[in-house]
């Protein structure tokens, strides 16, 4: 199992200096990406399309520094009812799709999407509830009308080019908790799967723990982000909070970086559990916790993870 980071978060870097940091940290892979929400900082995907030296120059510098590439995101919403954002979203999914077949890359990390509650509305619409009977009719229309008619032709895409594609569960999208994501993948193809986020499962009353165990056939990647629940601002307001994350005294949950959320026992149960279930992949390091720098929460985050990774297998026995 590896260490490895979402390199958005060395975005003011170049590509060659952004490789150096992240050898320099003692990582093993860079999760790349590749267009929509993250951006592509570092890869102008149309020229690794049509340019096999470039492709070639790309593979040559991430291997000349001992590293790997977990995967290509292009987190998005290919559902989105406005259509240039949706077309814009689809396009770099299916160029993400054709670049990790280029570079013998087999996931590709990206959100479901969540459409408008029905054909009139021009903005997505997260359904939370099933009363009045108006949301419970937008879900139906949603699963029914659009996101498995979308993601059973792109499955198939990806199936086509080798590729497995991996859901963040995050609220505000079709596919948020474990339940939706079997459930697409059920209609849709066994090469969908999770980006599997614990984060966004902690607010949520998730146990990851759980949620690990009930994916052990389909977690193709892994994101290390952890989230704080304040315990005053949940018991007076829930954990559905549209304060901006910037507001860190008011909110019910705030993201925090590996070990400010949860203790190293939790995240060593973890990868206990990643491993017992087959996923010996990356760890790939996401940063979004606002009360530290990105250098801070990346080397906090390693710091952990160094003391639980359980990186070889000795016969049938794993050791820490």
């Amino acid at each position: 199992m590896k260490i490895g980071v979402f390199t958005v978060l060395f975005s003011k870097l170049s590509l060659e200096e952004m490789l150096d940091k992240v050898a320099s940290l003692g990582l093993g892979a860079v999760e790349l990406g590749t267009g929509n929400y993250p951006g592509s900082p570092h890869l102008n995907v149309k020229k690794l399309l049509g340019n096999l030296q470039a492709r070639t120059n790309l593979l040559a510098a991430i291997k000349s520094r001992g590293l790997v590439i977990s995967g290509l995101s292009c987190h998005g919403n290919p559902l989105h009812p406005q259509k240039k954002t949706a077309k814009a979203h689809h396009d770099a999914w299916r160029d993400t799709v054709k670049l990790a077949k280029m570079l013998n890359i087999d996931v590709v990390n990206n959100f479901s999407g969540n459409p408008a509650g029905n054909a009139r509305s021009t903005v997505p619409n997260w359904v939370t509830c099933p009363w009045p009977e108006d949301y419970i009719e937008a879900v139906q229309w949603q699963w029914d009308k659009q996101l498995v008619p979308y993601w059973k032709e792109e499955a198939k895409f990806a199936r086509d080019y080798g590729v497995k594609v991996a859901f963040e569960m995050h609220p505000g999208f079709a596919v948020y908790n474990t339940e939706t994501l079997l459930k697409l993948r059920e209609a849709c193809g066994k090469n969908i799967g999770a980006n599997l986020d614990p984060s966004h499962l902690f607010w949520q009353g998730m146990d990851p723990l759980v949620v690990a165990k009930a994916l052990a056939e389909c977690i193709f990647h892994v994101h290390a982000k952890d989230c704080r629940i304040d315990p005053q601002n949940t018991a007076l307001n829930g954990v559905l909070d549209t304060k901006h994350y910037g507001d860190e005294l008011k909110r019910s949950w705030i993201f925090r970086t590996v070990g400010y959320g949860h203790d190293e026992a939790w995240w060593r149960d973890f990868v206990s559990i990643l491993r017992t279930v087959g996923y010996d992949g990356t760890l790939s390091i996401e940063h979004e916790d606002s009360l530290m720098s990105g250098e801070e929460g990346l080397r906090k985050a390693i710091q952990i993870l160094d003391k639980v990774v359980i990186k070889e297998k000795v016969g049938e026995m794993f050791w820490a």
